[in-house]
């Protein structure tokens, strides 16, 4: 079977009566965990950015927190997985301010872990990396915001 283009499908949903997209939408969302995520985030969050913010820093913390430390093996794995959950919700955002907002916060619990990220050359890596985004983001945000953010940048070098 052939997949459909994005404007194909937008076209053909534009033909849908209201009736019919909810239950597209019910439907959508039973197949994959990441449908009703994006689905949960388009009802409830886009009108609160500063909430939902909040709540995934509030989820990056207790990842971090529970956090195996005993092997490094364990550290690298477990930051992998983090930082893939919290560019999955930057994704559902796709707000540069959002974006700048989540991996800062990334990056500070990052730092913070001991034994230090930054004695281990693959955490390091992937630590500049992070900020490299940062830096990338924030030079399309407003000035002001800009200043922001850099503060909370110098603070991580």
């Amino acid at each position: 079977m052939k997949t459909a283009t994005v404007s194909v499908l937008k076209n053909e949903l534009d033909t849908a009566t209201h009736e019919e997209l909810i239950v597209l939408c019910v439907r959508l969302a039973k197949f994959k965990k990441e449908n009703k995520e994006l689905l949960t985030y388009l009802l409830y969050h886009t009108t609160n950015e500063d909430g939902y913010i909040a709540e995934v820093q509030q989820e990056i913390k207790n990842a971090f927190a529970a956090m195996n430390t005993t092997s490094v093996y364990y550290i690298k794995k477990s930051t992998r997985k983090i930082l893939r959950d919290t560019k999955k919700y930057i994704r559902y955002s796709g707000k540069k301010e959002t974006e700048v907002a989540l991996l800062l916060y990334f990056c500070k619990e990052l730092k913070e872990i001991h034994p230090s990220v930054l004695q281990n050359r693959t955490l390091q890596n992937l630590f500049q990396r992070q900020l490299a985004m940062i830096q990338k983001a924030m030079s399309t945000l407003h000035e002001d915001l800009q200043y922001d953010y850099q503060q909370l940048l110098d603070a991580l070098y």
